[in-house]
């Protein structure tokens, strides 16, 4: 192995083996930056342990498309060149190079003055001449070939009339992905949820590519597919959409979208990186670069102690992690029957001596287990997943619900009267006046 090879230890895959040539792509600074953005955003405040990065995440999917592209070369030689393999490692590696302080959390227009979605701004940093890793990256693979780079994570057929075989795309984002399966073991392990997990080997083992250039899936392979999905709704459950995590991604939001309003009317001092994150509207791809969580962070002490109600609030319970709103218990809850009786629970908590716009907050729930069809995992028999499976089918219904946050203090007396108002055992919203 050359010298400047490198082998990265990973807590999840063990040894992440790494050319000279892409570690100079991990070397720059655009990419070191992802060691201080939170995979898991506010996570930590019901995993403690769930710290990891965006940084480890990447290696992570970078490593499974390697091992992806080695395990077809062993069933299906030369259906990938070894120009277009090294693409589809690129595309993982880089797939999350955009991302905003605290992950997807704060990619919102409520936080950032210039707003883009991660995607917009990853491409960004990748096609400029002014950032170290557009630099590296066309050192690496060449002008050309960072054409067919992007067009590959741009999900198109082709690039300058040469194919762009599906199955290249799929690796990279798809069901059945590499960053999806990436981040499921690496969350799981991260915050200690005890559920089940799957097989990325014979996952990989059971992938062929089709005559139309697809992906499907070996008939053996499915109950390694039916734990993979099981897997990730548990995930979803139990970890993603916890309801303090819910919380915590409100009063993170809110307290920087407040941050921004008391900025703009000069009743608020901020770092120079919060802002380029909250007041510039020019935003340049290499300031972009400069932004990350410990700018959020470093404000809180600050914030928590300022005279601005809104601000002090939010600031002080991310800080201390104490007196957190607590949610109505009702799991029958839609989003429709929320919008039916905002007002009316409002004015209640207001008749309890607490200001509805800082003490009432909403978060809603929208999950799908599986997508199944256009969107969904084939077998060799052609047909979707869902079809050989009832528990994949179950998987694949919808499930829209909403959560209501209220101070502790009240919280059981408004909860029985919002109970009394949807009657949430009843099938249909007729019962509301």
């Amino acid at each position: 192995m050359d010298m400047r090879d490198r082998v990265i230890r990973d807590e999840i895959h063990r040894d992440i083996l790494v050319p000279s040539s892409h570690a100079t792509i991990i070397d720059t600074k655009e990419f070191q930056r992802l060691r201080s953005i939170q995979q898991l955003s506010t996570c930590e405040y019901v995993f403690p342990a769930a710290t990891h990065n965006r940084f480890s995440h990447s290696l992570g999917a970078y490593y499974l498309a390697k091992q992806l592209t080695i395990a077809l070369e062993e069933v299906q030689p030369n259906t990938i060149s070894k120009d277009d393999a090294e693409l589809v490692h690129l595309a993982a590696l880089l797939h999350d190079i955009g991302h905003p302080p605290y992950s997807h959390l704060l990619e919102t227009p409520e936080v950032f003055a210039t707003y883009h979605s991660h995607e917009h701004w990853g491409r960004l940093l990748l096609e400029s001449t002014e950032t170290e890793i557009g630099k590296a990256l066309r050192q690496v693979i060449g002008e050309d070939r960072m054409n067919r780079l992007f067009a590959l994570m741009d999900g198109q057929n082709e690039c300058d009339g040469i194919p762009i075989p599906p199955f290249m795309k799929e690796i990279v984002s798809s069901q059945l992905d590499v960053d999806r399966m990436d981040y499921l073991v690496r969350d799981q392990a991260n915050t200690g949820a005890q559920i089940g997990g799957f097989d990325i080997p014979r996952v990989f083992r059971a992938l062929r590519v089709g005559e139309n250039g697809h992906f499907y899936v070996k008939n053996w392979g499915l109950p390694a597919i039916e734990a993979y999905l099981v897997t990730r709704y548990h995930m979803y459950n139990q970890v993603y959409f916890h309801k303090v995590n819910m919380l915590t991604q409100n009063y993170l939001v809110k307290m920087l979208s407040r941050a921004r309003e008391l900025a703009l009317n000069g009743e608020l001092n901020i770092s120079g990186r919060l802002q380029l994150m909250l007041l510039k509207d020019d935003l340049t791809a290499v300031e972009y670069a400069e932004l990350n969580d410990s700018h959020v962070k470093v404000a809180l002490p600050d914030w928590a102690n300022h005279d601005d109600e809104i601000l002090s609030l939010y600031a002080e319970k991310l800080l201390s992690r104490k007196d957190f709103h607590k949610s109505i218990r009702i799991d029958s809850l839609t989003i429709e029957m929320v919008d039916i009786i905002k007002t009316r629970l409002e004015q209640v908590v207001s008749s309890k001596g607490f200001n509805p716009e800082i003490h009432v907050l909403y978060a809603k729930i929208s999950k799908r287990g599986y997508m199944p069809y256009e969107q969904g995992i084939l077998l060799e028999d052609g047909r979707d997943a869902a079809e050989h499976s009832s528990m994949i089918r179950s998987l694949s219904q919808p499930n829209e619900r909403a959560l209501i946050f209220i101070p502790e203090s009240i919280r059981d007396e408004v909860e029985a009267m919002v109970r009394d108002w949807i009657k949430p055992g009843q099938s249909s919203l007729s019962q509301f006046d």
